[in-house]
């Protein structure tokens, strides 16, 4: 039995941490090109770059895990079925349940892993990749010149040359436009030659300009197009310098508390106690919102004498002919109009309020329960994947990656949706986080039961000979019901 189990655990190891570097891989090169305008051409320190990849591969084990879990134990039976090794060691009288017991008890590991990282260690890195993401997406590009095009990046400046050296530090032909608010004055600059350089503390950009002129128009604020009030100012110079400031262009680490309050940012203990805090918020505003209704039903409510109300008059067949005068009705009817506005505009008021609290409620809940999904999906998968493997008994990269992505999309996409439905509102978010999981146990079941079996259930051959036994069932049928007729 030890040899049995070491052999399956080796076959199982070696694929699975192939498979989960690829998928992490692929997982990585999406996030790249999604956030590739937010990282090219800013300059950025190669350990920045780093740091954030490695947060995001610590964000994609949530996705990568499950995945490498169900294809890696696909391969590791596919191969072990195409190879008779099943065969063989259902033959020494070991059956297939008795020789997954050392992968129910590492897949566990991983799963009881998995859950300790998404409730310590998951909180902490999303907070670090959020606010470094933040802070990522918040720098602006480097400044670069291109010949012929305005360049706008620096805060009320416009740059434009016709030409620049190779190296970029002499540009031609150069035209500088000042619009900074604030500015009353107008300046628009223009020289033959510049050269760019940075100050000694890096903080500024400097342009030395050479041979060119300033033109300065000083006209009022308000002023009309052909105010004689307006002043115009032209300056030329041999050789003068324009500074900029280059603050914006720096990268600034935003304060990680800013973050904590997010709902990814928490794990169970903090999610427990913002769900108890944010219930009795809602219950506070409910229990107000209860207490006006009540106040302007009851309080409000016009009080009538009894000589506004006529003594009812009735016929000979016991109907009622009046009871209170018009004036009377139309009295009641505004009030009760005004009071049906007046609790309108409070619940309008006070509506967004309750939806957010009920958005975050539901958020919190939903990320309550996710740190429990990882871990059961793990399981789940490999339910799926190791009976899917023995009963396919197909190894490789071939047949096993293609049922794999069927069924991880199949996953994914009911659990994305029934997320997406439970953050809407539209079912509770325990079933929202738990819908895939319960729908695909009673499948791992069915597999499970298969491959114990030994059922041929995607063995095309059996299938062609079952189709063509019904067919000549059938034309058996038709030919004696032809004979007798």
């Amino acid at each position: 039995m030890k040899k049995v189990h070491l052999l399956i655990l080796q076959a199982f190891i070696k694929p699975f941490l192939v498979t989960f570097c690829i998928v992490m891989f692929v997982l990585l090169m999406l996030f790249l090109f999604k956030y590739i305008d937010d990282l090219i051409g800013k300059g950025f320190e190669w350990y920045v770059i780093l740091e954030l990849i490695g947060y995001q591969c610590a964000v994609q084990l949530s996705m990568a895990l499950p995945l490498s879990m169900l294809l890696s134990s696909i391969m590791t039976f596919g191969n072990l079925g195409e190879s008779y090794e099943l065969v063989a060691i259902k033959a020494a009288g070991v059956s297939l349940r008795k020789a997954m017991t050392p992968l129910f008890v590492l897949v566990g590991l991983f799963s009881i892993s998995s859950f300790l990282f998404s409730d310590y260690i998951l909180p902490i890195v999303n907070l670090k990749m959020g606010s470094l993401l933040y802070d990522v997406r918040q720098k602006q590009a480097d400044f670069l010149i291109k010949p012929g095009v305005f360049n706008n990046t620096i805060p009320g400046y416009a740059i434009r040359a016709k030409s620049k050296s190779e190296d970029g530090k002499t540009l031609y032909d150069l035209t500088i436009y000042n619009h900074q608010s604030g500015n009353a004055s107008s300046n628009v600059m223009i020289a033959k030659e510049g050269f760019i350089y940075n100050s000694r503390d890096q903080k500024y950009m400097i342009i030395k300009l050479i041979d060119g002129v300033r033109y300065e128009d000083a006209r009022a604020k308000n002023a009309k197009r052909y105010d004689p009030r307006q002043q115009f100012t032209r300056f030329y110079f041999k050789e003068t310098e324009q500074k900029f400031d280059m603050e914006a262009f720096n990268f600034k680490r935003t304060d990680e508390s800013l973050f904590k309050s997010h709902h990814q940012m928490m794990n169970l203990r903090q999610l427990k106690l913002k769900t108890d805090s944010n219930k009795m918020e809602i219950d506070s505003m409910h229990n107000s919102l209860v207490s006006e209704y009540i106040h302007y039903i009851y309080y409000n409510t016009p009080y009538y004498r009894p000589a506004d109300i006529e003594v009812a008059q009735v016929d000979f067949n016991g109907n009622i002919l009046t009871y209170t005068s018009e004036e009377t009705k139309r009295n009641i009817i505004n009030n009760a109009i005004g009071q049906v506005q007046q609790i309108t505009d409070i619940n309008m008021n006070k509506l967004s309020d309750f939806k957010i609290l009920k958005d975050k409620d539901v958020r919190y809940k939903i990320e309550y329960h996710r740190k429990f999904t990882l871990a059961v999906s793990c399981l789940l998968l490999f339910a799926i994947g190791a009976p899917l493997g023995a009963i396919i008994r197909k190894g490789g990269l071939g047949a096993p990656v293609v049922m794999a992505i069927i069924f991880f999309l199949i996953y994914h996409i009911i659990a994305t949706v029934a997320e997406k439905s439970a953050r809407d509102g539209g079912i509770d978010p325990f079933w929202g986080m738990w819908m895939a999981i319960v729908v695909l146990s009673p499948l791992a079941a069915f597999l499970t039961y298969k491959s114990t079996t030994d059922s041929a259930l995607f063995d095309v051959d059996q299938y062609k000979i079952k189709a063509l036994s019904f067919l000549n069932w059938i034309k058996e049928r038709f030919l004696s019901l032809k004979q007798r007729f």
